[in-house]
């Protein structure tokens, strides 16, 4: 791809900071992976001095395959290009000592964290409160406070509840010598900021930096990014401020505004020049998002042809509506030789997604759902990772108290009360204190069957040495009694066979990987949002997951108040994120873009009737299409007409008529 006027300019200006306004579909990864190659080829800076860090793995390896491609493999050679978190961890592993872990340690997966945060709460906490007390404690850690700081900004009894559990929570992680993920953007932040040999050290070696999706950065991402970079602001942001959906999450779209507060000579150019949408969607899309306040306004525009009109179809019900847009997309397929991949369902929560389901089944039309159940949420895969993790990391008692009750033995909830209590005793994890078991302390059978299990994992840990991670793993499941206990908790012998499948099919993403120790290769599962890859099937994804993809063919499900935007955000005033999140929706459409909502709207088991989204009004007349519209307004007459006609018979009645 030759590069705009724009995206040159972005490219070239590498001796100060810039802030990228990069539109929906204007060529942002390519002015990235463009400038990367310009850094290395002017000589000023080698590979290993860049990093370019993004918020997806998906996102990090087509950037590094697309910059790898530009450089040729030698030159790139050392290259970072990772997630903000997998560059935390990467400091982390090197610099473990200086914040007190030991090589080793363990990241928490979220379900590990969650279940801390709930044996610290009060006795008997509800597990809304527990979500609640969990959120808080994640947002304090993202705002770069510690429990003392988390208290003095508390303005609800919840909030200070959660700032004295932050306290505890921090206690008990290094207790396990583990971090969650938010550590890994608050233990190298908290290190940068009190540390200068190790803030120099790491400007020194981070060199310059490039930011993606600049517009979904938190404070503590940007405070990282600050600390990085340093007074001489050496880096390029790209983003966005119209795609900024993410404030539920922490992001910080005023991040934008705060980089010309603390970088003065921050210069910004904008990339308007949109190379996925038809000229006619990106007028609709400029004039919905013009109606949000902006720090630097921008216009959208392309050199392709108007296309078709936008089309707002009407219809009855949601199950109407489901039936519509799977004839569409079948008499689409017919019609001009499509393929399922070309066309995307967005709707705003994954409840709207159970009758467009109901819908494709019924036309055999291939779909995939995104947010379904990750291959590495599954029990079967969860109960062997606990085994790994423990062998890794020995202090991991989340990892002990699943492993050592999976398949189950004979240490009961009590015999691992009472276990629990000597490690509290003598502050060691659950398995220092199994490994140091006063007799007497448990029955004999559970102490027995307590020592052949830490026996066993010390077997294990012992054979990590010389033998690589897939025969380790298969070791594990072999010598556990897991296989057995998969068959014996299946109630069909379909789910058996299902659960087999599984393991399979993990052990052979294990011989892929590259990690040559078991540690390795725990690190970077724990910190990967693997790839659910959806293959040649229609997509059914909410506006959230939708950001960064593109379709030929776009049905923006829902449009109706309450749903788009939320009633939450209609209550609260929060109309500006709702906005976004129709403009981003909006702008995914390479060819035709498609609206629907519908009348009477199903709802937890009752039947609403709807008004159709204030949003639509905000779209140009002449670039939109309505469909339904005027056979459903005869219907509605028609209703009212038959509605009223008892009441008329009534009165012709009393009237003698």
């Amino acid at each position: 791809m030759s590069l705009n006027p724009q995206q040159r300019a972005a490219v070239e200006h590498i001796h100060g900071p810039l802030l990228v306004l990069a539109g929906a579909g204007s060529g942002k990864t390519s002015v990235i992976t463009h400038k990367i190659a310009h850094l290395i080829r002017s000589g000023l800076y080698g590979a290993s001095e860049i990093a370019a860090i993004t918020f997806t793995n998906k996102a990090a390896r087509e950037m590094r395959e697309r910059a790898t491609k530009l450089l040729g493999e030698g030159t790139a050679e050392g290259l970072l290009v990772s997630t903000f978190h997998a560059l935390g961890l990467r400091m982390l592993e090197i610099e473990h000592a200086r914040i007190g872990l030991r090589r080793g340690f363990t990241v928490l997966g979220e379900d590990d964290a969650r279940a801390i945060v709930k044996d610290l709460a009060p006795a008997g906490a509800k597990s809304d409160v527990i979500e609640r007390l969990r959120a808080l404690v994640s947002r304090a850690k993202n705002q770069g406070l510690d429990s003392a700081a988390a208290i003095a900004a508390a303005q609800t009894p919840r909030e200070r509840e959660a700032g004295e559990l932050l306290g505890r929570y921090t206690e008990r992680l290094r207790a396990f010598n583990a971090v969650d993920f938010d550590d890994l953007i608050a233990l190298p932040l908290k290190l940068l900021d009190t540390d200068e040999e190790v803030r120099e050290r790491w400007r020194r070696k981070l060199r310059y930096l490039l930011v993606d999706e600049y517009q979904d950065t938190n404070l503590a991402q940007y405070q990282l990014l600050r600390l990085l970079s340093g007074e001489r602001g050496l880096f390029t942001a790209v983003g966005d401020d119209d795609q900024s959906i993410y404030a539920w999450r922490g992001a910080n779209p005023e991040n934008l505004e705060q980089l010309g507060r603390d970088f003065p000579a921050l210069k910004v150019i904008k990339l308007e020049q949109n190379y996925r949408c038809p000229q006619r969607i990106l007028r609709a899309a400029n004039a919905v998002i013009g109606n949000n306040p902006h720090l630097h306004k921008k216009t959208l525009w392309s050199a392709m042809p108007d296309g078709d009109p936008i089309r707002i179809a009407l219809r009855g019900s949601d199950t109407e509506e489901a039936e519509f847009i799977a004839g569409e997309i079948v008499h689409r397929q017919l019609v001009e030789k499509g393929k399922p991949s070309d066309f995307a369902i967005l709707f705003r929560g994954n409840h709207q997604a159970r009758s467009l389901e109901l819908a494709l089944r019924a036309l055999r039309i291939p779909y995939h759902l995104s947010g379904a159940q990750s291959f590495f949420d599954r029990q079967e895969i969860k109960d062997v990772l606990a085994y790994l993790r423990l062998i890794v990391n020995p202090d991991d008692d989340a990892a002990f108290v699943r492993a050592v009750g999976t398949p189950k033995r004979e240490v009961g909830s009590a015999s691992l009360e009472k276990l629990a209590q000597a490690a509290g005793k003598r502050a060691q994890s659950l398995v220092r204190a199994a490994q140091a078991l006063v007799a007497g302390t448990l029955p004999p059978r559970a102490a027995s069957s307590l020592a052949a299990f830490v026996q066993q994992i010390d077997a294990w840990r012992q054979a990590t040495a010389g033998t690589p991670p897939k025969a380790l793993i298969e070791r594990v499941i072999r010598e556990s009694g897991l296989s057995g206990y998969w068959r014996e908790q299946a109630k069909r012998p379909e789910e058996a066979e299902r659960r087999r499948q599984q393991v399979e099919a993990f052990l052979e993403w294990v011989g892929g990987r590259r990690e040559s120790t078991l540690e390795k290769l725990l690190a970077t599962l724990m910190i990967e949002s693997q790839d659910d890859d959806p293959g040649e099937r229609v997509r059914l994804l909410t506006l959230h997951s939708a950001k960064g993809l593109e379709f030929r063919h776009v049905y923006l499900v829902g449009c109706e108040d309450g749903l788009l935007p939320h009633a939450s955000s209609i209550d609260e005033g929060r109309l500006d994120e709702e906005r976004r999140l129709f403009y981003v929706g909006m702008t995914r459409a390479k060819q035709t873009l498609t609206l629907t909502l519908c009348r009477v709207r199903s709802r937890y088991g009752r039947e609403d009737v709807t008004e159709p989204s204030r949003f639509l009004d905000e779209l140009p007349a002449d670039e939109v299409q309505w469909l339904g519209r005027a056979d459903m307004a005869q219907k509605s007459a028609e209703q009212k007409a038959q509605a009223a006609r008892p009441h008329l018979d009534a009165i012709k009645a009393l009237l003698g008529a």
